[in-house]
């Protein structure tokens, strides 16, 4: 089976792309299946206290932090891509399966911060998988995100007939074939073909650690302020505007309509351009959104500014995974890993916030997040004076 990147009559006409299509849109849809009902089912049938919620929802996403590096390091040595990934629906397949019959607080946090932790790799992995075969920077990581935000389209809205007809258990039965679909798409992968030795040196003499870590820091606000923006906009909207759930859900459709068309128009400018000038305008426009958002006093104008912030999600958490890759890009695994962890923390940055702000009103949800903003803008301008000086040292080193 050949790498994408060799001449055929199109790279996303391949075997390799059309399999790693399916893992993108099984396992998007089995995490929409799951992931969003998540604290519902815990408080609804475990009946679980704030406390041991809250601590259920701190708990797992660090054991995915952890799960998500462990792997990362793992499939940028010795251990093929495609077993990391088996490995990760086979995970998802146990964890499921044991939510399926598990009604036990503690079983059930054991369960998620073991087999739903190491699930929690499988996208990070795919899209290092999809930047090796493709051999650099390529249509191939935009599609196969673009896959993912279709599979949530539809995911939840199934998810909740799922739960109304077939309880919880049908729920994460599913949620556990689809996971277990994933493990035999991946076993089914090829090898990707080596790189040469001259161009891995290439690629480690590129590599830029301390932009890398200036980066992460400004990718957490930024991915936290748009978590934050999502989580509080139907609380927004029905308390602070008096609008409707309805008219949230009809925002919220809206700007996943939008993404999707421009995550593929905005990754295929990014093998054109510079992927730091395009976070960087996605951070511009994101302070703008959330700028506007502070002072929206009527629904129309939520339902307008959402072309601004699916402008923002396709550029942050679109173009972002590329552009990670891109600092790092003899480490594929490790570098779609951190950004996957900034997603992550900055999920968990958003929930504190969000509960602070059912205290103040939920206008501050957007206050909060302009902040955010702004402290993510100015550390990517800072990574980009780095990058410059770290540009200028390599070309002296080889003068």
């Amino acid at each position: 089976m050949t790498a994408l990147s060799e001449r055929t009559s199109s790279p996303f006409l391949s075997r390799t792309f059309l399999q790693l299509s399916g893992i993108s849109v099984v396992s998007g849809v089995s995490m929409a299946f799951a992931l969003p009902f998540g604290s519902l089912f815990l408080t609804s049938e475990i009946k679980v206290t704030p406390f041991q919620l809250g601590f259920f929802l701190i708990a797992s996403p660090l054991a995915s932090v952890v799960a998500s590096t462990i792997m990362g390091k793992l499939s940028d040595g010795r251990v093929q891509r495609r077993y990391l990934l088996a490995v990760g629906g086979v995970a998802g397949a146990i964890g499921y399966g044991l939510f399926a019959v598990l009604r036990d607080y503690w079983f059930l946090l054991g369960t998620s911060v073991v087999f739903v932790a190491i699930t929690s790799s499988l996208l990070p992995q795919l899209f290092a998988y999809g930047r090796q075969v493709s051999q650099g920077p390529s249509m191939v990581v935009s599609v196969l995100r673009t896959l993912l935000s279709v599979a949530w389209v539809a995911g939840p809205p199934v998810a909740a007939l799922l739960v109304a007809q077939t309880g919880w258990m049908g729920l994460f039965a599913s949620t556990a074939v689809l996971q277990l679909g994933v493990a035999v798409l991946a076993l089914t992968l090829p090898v990707p073909p080596a790189r040469p030795e001259e161009e891995k040196a290439e690629e480690a003499a590129g590599s830029t650690g301390g932009t890398m870590v200036v980066v992460s820091a400004a990718f957490l606000f930024l991915q936290g302020a748009v978590a934050l923006a999502v989580s509080g906009l139907p609380l927004f909207i029905t308390t602070e505007l008096h609008g409707t759930a309805g008219d949230a859900g009809l925002a919220m459709g809206l700007c996943a309509a939008l993404e999707i068309p421009m995550m593929l128009w905005f990754g295929s400018l990014a093998n054109r351009m510079s992927q730091h000038r395009l976070v960087l305008i996605g951070a511009v426009i994101s302070l703008s959104y959330h700028g506007l958002m502070v002072f929206t006093d009527a629904i129309w104008q939520v339902m307008a500014a959402q072309l601004l912030h699916a402008t923002v999600i396709s550029l942050i958490m679109g173009v972002g995974i590329t552009y990670f890759q891109s600092l790092d890009p003899g480490r594929p695994g490790h570098a779609t890993t951190m950004f996957s962890n900034t997603q992550i923390v900055g999920g968990m940055v958003a929930g504190a916030l969000l509960g602070v702000s059912q205290q103040l009103g939920f206008r501050w949800v957007y206050g909060f997040s302009l902040t955010m903003c702004v402290a993510g803008l100015a550390l990517l301008l800072v990574a980009g004076s780095l990058d410059r000086r770290g540009g200028d040292l390599r070309l002296a080193a080889h003068a």
